[in-house]
């Protein structure tokens, strides 16, 4: 049975990672127990963590309170491990620049660790947890369907969203992203998904181990946070129509996107870790059906029986307009296909349970 450890194991996508693989592996889970994920009653203190310490998950299940960043407890603690799944990271775009030495800390920094420790212990083998937001803007074709870097969206606030031809002016297409797109991270969080990757890479080329990064796209599903400033825009709507209040969309709403049940995320994950593809493979985890957020926001509301979405024309300017991607590698690489449409995901999200983190921020330590 392969041995693995599982960080952020008590969070929204680690715990249905954890309970995809706990039939057929052997999994030791662990998790920091972070205030921004898990509210206060998570934490010792101020955020201290106890290596070795336990507590109980959501699911009940005993987890093992480690900080990624203490080397010592995770050299301990991968002692037999076959493989390490690494979720464990602060999520979100980011609020302010205050928030950026948590995402270098914890997810760049406990990355770096992480692969120390492995290389220490002779565990050769990763799947981490990236994001499609390490292509920034997307991908773009014009009318004749030449590929074409759009400019800064410079008139937002005259309720011009899409992106245009720096040459011409003329709107541009969107177009399925590609593994091997530039990485052009737009948000602090996004740079630090690229620094893992590049870590990870690094470590791979130093030690011939493996890494499978998987760029997740817009993941929802059965116990994501609330409505946070780090939430996804799917629990986001969710909690205004749990207040009665219809849903704040920006822009105009046709911003393409592609979200992706967790329940997918985790079979991604179980195939990555049987797969033990060698060397450095990055992979797009998608549902493989495009989304706009208007219709994200109007799914849930018919599925609540709740107001209608509002079209607000608000932005924020490091918002990208259109990222949507190709599942073709994942498909070829590991045979994994999305099981779950985002209609039915949506429609059954309406009324799913989600988790009560209480919107403490990033963390500061």
């Amino acid at each position: 049975m392969t041995r693995v450890l599982l960080t952020g194991a008590a969070g929204f996508i680690g715990g249905h990672i954890r309970s995809a693989l706990e039939p057929n592996h052997d999994v030791v889970a662990i998790d920091a127990m972070l205030a921004s994920a898990h509210g206060h009653s998570g934490e010792h203190g101020s955020g201290e963590y106890g290596s070795g310490d336990t507590s109980s998950g959501e699911s009940g299940r005993d987890i093992t309170r480690v900080d990624v960043r203490d080397h010592a407890a995770l050299v301990e603690l991968l002692a037999g491990v076959d493989v390490v799944c690494h979720q464990a990271a602060v999520v979100g775009a980011g609020v302010n620049s205050a928030d950026a030495p948590a995402y270098a800390s914890h997810n760049d920094f406990g990355t770096a660790v992480l692969l120390a420790a492995m290389a220490e212990t002779g565990c050769t083998r990763l799947v981490l947890a990236s994001s499609m937001v390490v292509y920034g803007e997307g991908k773009y074709r014009n009318a004749a369907g030449d590929l074409v870097m759009p400019g800064p969206r410079t008139r937002l606030a005259d309720g011009i969203f899409e992106n245009t031809d720096p040459a011409t002016g003329d709107v541009l297409d969107w177009a399925l992203v590609e593994e091997d797109a530039e990485l052009r991270p737009r948000s602090t969080y996004a740079a630090s998904k690229v620094a893992q990757e590049n870590y990870a890479l690094a470590w791979s080329l130093a030690t011939g181990g493996s890494v499978t990064a998987l760029r997740y796209h817009n993941v929802y599903g059965p116990h994501m946070p609330r409505n946070t400033p780090y939430s996804g825009v799917a629990a986001m709507f969710r909690s205004s129509l749990e207040a009665g209040t219809a849903p704040q969309v920006y822009e105009d709403g046709n911003q393409a996107r592609d979200f992706v049940h967790v329940s997918d995320i985790a079979a991604a994950n179980t195939a990555a870790i049987d797969a033990a593809l060698p060397g450095f493979t990055a992979l797009n985890v998608s549902s493989g059906h495009p989304i706009t957020i208007g219709e994200v926001a109007s799914t849930l509301s018919d599925a609540c029986r709740g107001p209608a979405p509002e079209i607000t024309g608000q932005y924020r300017p490091g918002d990208v307009r259109h990222i949507v991607a190709s599942p073709e590698k994942a498909r070829r690489t590991l045979g994994f296909v999305a099981a779950i449409s985002p209609e039915q995901g949506l429609r059954e999200f309406a009324t799913a349970p989600l988790r009560d983190a209480e919107g403490t921020g990033a963390p500061r330590v």
